[in-house]
């Protein structure tokens, strides 16, 4: 019932404010509850963000004195930097005219500075927290899109990436608590 709801919420929403109507959606989590493929805009957008938050939190955690964190962390860095620069080849090929984010949405920055004042324990559960998180939101963005998405080279990309993001997630979770 409330899933109902808040699709058919989501639809008025997208028919009275039609300029902007394809990213509320996915803004307000509706695309993800239906499964419907993100705009590639809002994709390309997501995708950089979610690499600039893996890649700056994950930093923080390589000062952490665990070692399971700070592997994961190395191994988040460097798996996060490799998909940024193969979105970045792709945007650069012509292929998608989009243009990257340069900094974290509000929302991210906000989840960043909140890591920087936790030390410890604290940190390494919120840390954990947060790429839990972060993972799942992503493979069911990357899912969606090498679903159906709407250009051919982003949804190979994406298709290509979500088993290192399914295995992320894997890795994310077995973190421990």
């Amino acid at each position: 019932m409330k899933k109902s709801m808040m699709a058919m919420l989501g639809l008025a929403v997208c028919m009275s404010v039609p300029a902007v109507a394809q990213s509320i959606p996915e803004k307000t989590g509706i695309n993800s509850l239906m499964g419907v493929a993100p705009r590639t805009e809002d994709f390309v957008k997501i995708a950089t963000i979610s690499d600039m938050y893996e890649i700056q939190s994950s930093e923080l955690a390589l000062h952490s004195h665990d070692t399971a964190l700070t592997d994961f962390a190395t191994r988040m860095i460097a798996d996060h930097k490799k998909t940024s620069a193969a979105l970045q080849d792709l945007l650069h090929s012509g292929s998608v005219q989009i243009q990257q984010p340069t900094a974290l949405d509000e929302t991210h920055q906000d989840e960043l500075d909140k890591l920087k004042t936790l030390h410890g324990r604290d940190f390494a559960l919120q840390y954990r927290s947060d790429q839990v998180s972060a993972h799942e939101d992503a493979v069911s963005l990357f899912r969606r899109y090498a679903e159906n998405g709407e250009n051919a080279a982003l949804k190979t990309w994406a298709a290509n990436t979500l088993p290192t993001l399914e295995n992320h997630l894997q890795a994310a979770r077995s973190l421990p608590q």
